[in-house]
């Protein structure tokens, strides 16, 4: 089983998804719905980004998803059953993951990774479950060792976040959605679409304006990791508009992290700090006696932008992130010597 991905511990092939890992290209799975070969009209296929098809008698009606993509499919018009995956935090609030679902009426299966409730999900008659795929974990939050249990009882789909772009990943979720009832051409989608488009450009204006430098980071007990931008889909994103991100000299494994000892925290300085705020990750009120941390001259500005590392993949989802970003860096000082 994949450590809890909050973490950035020994970065081997598996636990590589402490964040979405993203950058290259990638096929697109082919979905949709139509008749069956006798002439039929409630067939549903869909060909998900693993290669598989799942093949129904009719459209899905009760679907359950990883939290961060039952928020893209909330975002889109699509309502599912249950969730398992980040969704509340301890205090009972919405986890970052959760972008804008309902938390207080959804059925919870599972909140944390490795928890998931066979009994809970086989009482509810699913008829399909959905989650992210990324390279090495083929469905997100869904223990391994119970893949075969669950998969008994509904076929799956993997969408892919790993090894993308951010315009195929949001691509793969608008496929999804559509196949799932989604109407792409309401007046709420097509906002949606012309907010990402200006998120894009308020990014790039800023990054012209403002040539700040800034390191995107990991706290999370006794790990310090620097994210390797090439390889974060919003990260990558940023750097093609012109955001100018350090890039770690030693990734390890992978790619998508340099780990540091706290003693060496202060190796790269910048003028603005991305931390990753997903949930049981040390943030800046935890970070205040690291002598190190404290070293890095974005931190002793006060520059410290939340950084959500596994955002919603949604229009609205994508633009929030792109527009917060856009925010910090205009409002950053160039700090660094």
């Amino acid at each position: 089983m994949p450590l809890d991905p909050s973490a950035t511990p020994n970065l081997n092939r598996r636990n590589l998804f402490t964040a979405t890992a993203v950058g290259g290209a990638a096929l697109l799975g082919a979905c949709g719905t139509g008749a069956d070969e006798d002439g039929g009209g409630d067939a549903w296929t869909y060909t998900d980004d693993r290669g598989e098809t799942v093949e129904l008698g009719g459209a899905p009606a009760v679907v359950v998803a990883f939290t961060g993509l039952a928020a893209s499919l909330h975002d889109y018009g699509v309502e599912v059953a249950a969730v398992f995956g980040p969704t509340v935090t301890a205090d009972g609030g919405p986890d970052p993951q959760a972008g804008r679902l309902p938390v207080n009426d959804l059925e919870i299966i599972g909140n944390v990774f490795g928890e998931f409730d066979l009994e809970a999900y086989a009482a509810l008659g699913p008829d399909l479950l959905v989650s992210h795929h990324y390279e090495g974990f083929p469905l997100w939050y869904v223990p391994e060792e119970r893949i075969g249990q669950i998969e008994e009882l509904a076929p799956s789909i993997g969408v892919q976040v790993s090894d993308s772009t951010l315009g195929e990943v949001l691509d793969r979720h608008t496929r999804l959605a559509e196949a799932l009832g989604a109407d792409l051409d309401s007046a709420e989608n097509a906002a949606a679409a012309d907010r990402y488009d200006a998120a894009v450009e308020a990014v790039r204006a800023a990054a012209t304006a403002n040539p700040i430098t800034i390191l995107a980071c990991n706290a999370y007990g006794e790990n310090f990791s620097i994210a390797n931008p090439p390889d974060f889909t919003v990260l990558a994103t940023c750097a093609e508009l012109g955001v100018d991100l350090v890039v770690p000299e030693a990734p390890a494994d992978g790619g998508y992290w340099e780990p540091l000892s706290w003693e060496n925290a202060d190796k790269y300085d910048a003028d603005l700090i991305f931390l990753d705020a997903r949930s049981g990750n040390l943030q800046a009120p935890d970070l205040v006696d690291y002598p190190t941390w404290n070293a890095i001259s974005g931190v002793a500005a006060g520059q410290v932008f939340a950084w959500n590392s596994e955002p919603v993949f949604s229009h609205v989802g994508a633009a929030e992130i792109l527009e917060a970003i856009a925010q910090a860096i205009t409002e950053a000082e160039p700090v660094t010597a």
